[in-house]
């Protein structure tokens, strides 16, 4: 499926030697406006507070996987739009994978997860993913429900733009809602001089999208009139009817896309036209029309698109380059490109507990495979979203589609589809932007992996074409060192770096004798090149509404026994929480008041604080980026919001607080590159005398080692960089114990089996292995994957 589309130019007329505006145009639209967009796979659909959510992530440069980015962010956000969690995932041939712990005492409500790459901050950021997760918690005092009111709007969209006396007329009726759409609707055309005589009627094909068609008089008002189920309706006007201009018909069929051209009143008719079809911002197809006519037809066969999928734009320009229609269509709707997983054996069984497997073909072409296996209740509740409906349309338009997996499932209406892309626009680029020769402002470069800078500091100055030496120690493996020199600016680049465990960077600077190196009065900071952004819009509405909780509040099953899952797995990994934290807190919470007592002074002691203490309790921050990301949910009032450079400054009660460093006023990215290891003590203050809101940042003291990380605390010549977040591993299996404390009575885990990435080696063929839960009869199984010409394999069957 990659991009090598076979441009048809079509001319009856002599090429001109200069460069037309339309033609820079073209050249423009080529050189400058590639783009990036991101299908994130989740193993379910809704979780429970404590379930882990596992994602994979699929980045495409158009339909095929992008080479363009190998770093993709991913946040967790609550509904509120305050950042829960987030990671650095790298990208293997547009592909990559992790996951989010969520806490036990997070709210019920809905949260958001945001995915985009840093090279995707050049556009608009509505292209970006932001995918609903519901989440549930029996604890909460408010309840998730389906919201039963539907408050819609809608549009009516003539095709390619035109609505003109005389000619027959194609139209889209889009319903759009920022909760839920009525399950079905009608609607009616009327004359406003004759409104008792429905001139057509209409009925949805599904919750977003009718059509109809008319032909249209002079001197005409016309209007549509939808109902919805629950007797809803909305009177909406249609356009003006135009004396002249051009009517564009568009049929997709097997061998081609056929589209028609009539024109009204126009004074040179057709000569001198051009029609141009674009997919993916490459130009796929180009005809001028030379003849004086008023009519013209053609086909675009499908080899414009290789044979593959996809969606065409076509505009029509007239003799002086300006746009003047406009049509999206689908290429091939009824024969959709998809590869099946070629399954060579199989062992199924229904017992509880049991081992299942199920063997793909060695000898295919698809080596790299995304799996998910869950269990199916038998209920045939069709999924919203998948990576068809990802990659062919929702990635490219930012207006919300209602269950767009729809259009391409098995009995999908191809008719629906071509409504839905009329009243769609490609909104990836602006013709008339395009043909003015303005190109986009690209802020940040697509790099290769992970890069920072290094700032050295000795004796409270900058190190300005100054030799220093780096000792790089990744993980447990042994420390390199790598000479480098200063620029005048006083920084080192570490440009590309590829890793997944914590990198340890010590500084060290030849002393004035040049005999040996000296750590005295050093100080390292470390900023990342490669940095997440800020999210500025909004959050997409959903059919979900919180209510108050009664006294007896309902829990769903699922929901129970994702919450009897995650009982199991304490069970099974010896995990008591709540007696080990009783334990903790009654212990150190003298030692904690010494700490602040020994370490605070003057006007930084105060009643109205919250102190978290390192040197004596276990805060498990080594895993933590810095100090700032660690702190966020863990005190009241205290939010955070990213900086330019991506560093969370905090904010008490809505205001930017002050930052001190061992009670020295300082800057977020001074506290951000301190070594986590090196903190003894963190007090946020609210509102408190001549400091105000503030967060007090305390390094360690003397003999103090921190309670996190037993071993010596590192020197401020030193720091850790995290790198990329490495997935966990997923259970395959709830494994049972003999110790009746320890035993598993029901098995209700949902999720049987994850793996983002199994493969194809020459000693293992691919072999998916799971076992069952207590009650599964039947099993989801799902499989993606790619070739290495970026054809597509998905395939989700039912195994009984």
């Amino acid at each position: 499926m990659k991009n090598i589309f076979y441009v048809l130019l079509l001319s009856i007329i002599q090429p001109v030697l200069a460069q037309t505006k339309l033609e820079k145009a073209l050249t423009n639209l080529e050189d400058h406006y590639k783009q990036e967009k991101v299908y994130l796979l989740t193993d379910k659909s809704q979780y429970a507070a404590g379930d882990k959510i596992w994602f994979k992530s699929f980045v495409f440069d158009g339909y095929n996987r992008s080479a363009l980015s190998t770093t993709l962010f991913v946040e967790l956000y609550n509904s509120d739009k305050k950042l829960i969690d987030w990671k650095t995932i790298l990208l293997t041939n547009g592909e990559g994978s992790g996951d989010f712990q969520l806490k036990e005492n997070l709210p019920e409500q809905i949260y958001f997860v945001r995915a985009y790459t840093p090279y995707m901050n050049n556009f608009n950021e509505d292209f970006q993913i932001v995918k609903t997760i519901p989440v549930y918690n029996p604890d909460s005092t408010e309840s998730l429900v389906i919201s039963k009111s539907y408050e819609w709007s809608t549009k009516a969209f003539p095709e390619g733009g035109t609505f003109i006396n005389g000619m027959p007329t194609k139209f889209a009726v889009r319903l759009s809602t920022h909760t839920s759409l009525p399950e079905n609707w009608t609607g009616k055309v009327i004359d406003t001089q004759n409104p008792n005589v429905p001139i057509t009627t209409f009925k949805s094909f599904d919750k977003n999208v009718a059509s109809f068609k008319i032909t249209p008089a002079s001197e005409k008002k016309y209007q549509a009139i939808i109902q919805d189920n629950t007797g809803k309706s909305q009177t909406i006007d249609l356009p003006q009817v135009a004396e002249s201009g051009l009517n564009l018909a568009v049929y997709s069929a097997k061998e081609g896309i056929k589209y028609t051209l009539k024109g009204v009143n126009l004074k040179q008719q057709f000569q001198n036209y051009k029609i141009v079809g674009t997919i993916n911002n490459h130009l796929a197809y180009k005809a001028n029309i030379n003849n004086v006519t008023n009519e013209a037809t053609s086909l675009i066969p499908t080899k414009i698109s290789n044979g593959a999928n996809g969606i065409l734009q076509l505009a029509i320009f007239d003799e002086q380059d300006n746009l003047v229609a406009q049509r999206l269509c689908f290429i091939k709707p009824g024969q959709l490109k998809i590869e099946k997983a070629e399954i060579v054996g199989q062992n199924i069984k229904q017992t509880p507990r049991s081992f299942n497997s199920i063997d793909l073909s060695p000898e295919s072409y698809f080596k790299n495979y995304t799996v998910l296996v869950s269990e199916d209740n038998g209920t045939q509740n069709p999924e919203e979203e998948n990576i068809l409906s990802g990659l062919w349309l929702t990635g490219d338009f930012t207006t919300k589609i209602d269950s767009p997996a729809q259009y391409f499932s098995k009995n999908a209406n191809t008719e629906a589809l071509d409504a839905l892309l009329i009243s769609e626009s490609w909104q990836r680029f602006d013709w008339n932007s395009v043909l003015s020769g303005s190109v986009p402002t690209l802020k940040t470069n697509s790099q290769k992996f992970l890069s920072y800078r290094v700032k050295p500091i000795k004796n409270g100055s900058q190190l300005i074409n100054t030799n220093v030496s780096l000792l790089l120690k990744l993980g447990n493996g042994e420390p390199v060192i790598n000479q480098f020199k200063t620029d005048q600016n006083g920084f080192i680049y570490l440009n590309n770096l590829n890793y997944d465990e914590p990198l340890d960077v010590s500084l060290f600077v030849n002393s004035q004798d040049n005999k040996e190196s000296s750590t005295d009065n050093l100080f390292v900071t470390i900023e990342p090149l490669v940095t997440p952004t800020s999210f500025k819009g909004n959050f997409p509405g959903t059919k979900y509404t919180l209510v108050k909780s009664g006294e007896n509040k309902t829990v769903s099953r699922n929901i129970s026994r994702a919450i009897n899952t995650q009982k199991n797995s304490k069970k099974t990994n010896n995990i008591d929480v709540q007696i080990e934290e009783v334990k903790l807190v009654g212990k150190k919470q003298d030692p904690k008041e010494e700490l602040d007592k020994q370490l605070s002074t003057g006007m930084f002691s105060s009643m109205n604080s919250t102190v978290f203490d390192f040197v004596n309790e276990d805060q498990h921050i080594a895993g933590s980026n810095n100090i700032l990301d660690w702190l966020q949910g863990r005190a009241a009032g205290l939010t955070f919001q990213r900086d330019n450079s991506g560093v969370n400054v905090p904010y008490i009660r809505g205001h930017q607080a002050k930052l001190y460093l061992d009670e020295t006023l300082t800057d977020a990215s001074m506290i951000a590159n301190l070594p986590v290891s090196n903190i003894a003590m963190v007090k946020i203050i609210k509102g408190a005398g001549l400091i105000g809101d503030a967060v007090l940042v305390y390094t360690m003291k003397g003999n103090m080692k921190s309670k996190s990380n037993e071993k010596e605390a590192p020197k401020n010549n030193s720091s850790v960089i995290k790198g990329y977040d490495q997935p966990s591993e997923f259970p395959i299996e709830m494994l049972d114990n003999d110790d009746p404390a320890k035993k598993i009575e029901n098995d209700t885990r949902e999720t049987l089996y994850w793996n983002p990435n199994l493969f194809d080696s020459d000693y293992v063929p691919p072999r998916i292995k799971f076992f069952n839960n207590d009650s599964a009869k039947q099993y989801k199984v799902l499989i993606i994957s790619f070739d290495e010409d970026d054809n597509l394999l998905y395939d989700q069957e039912i195994f009984k």
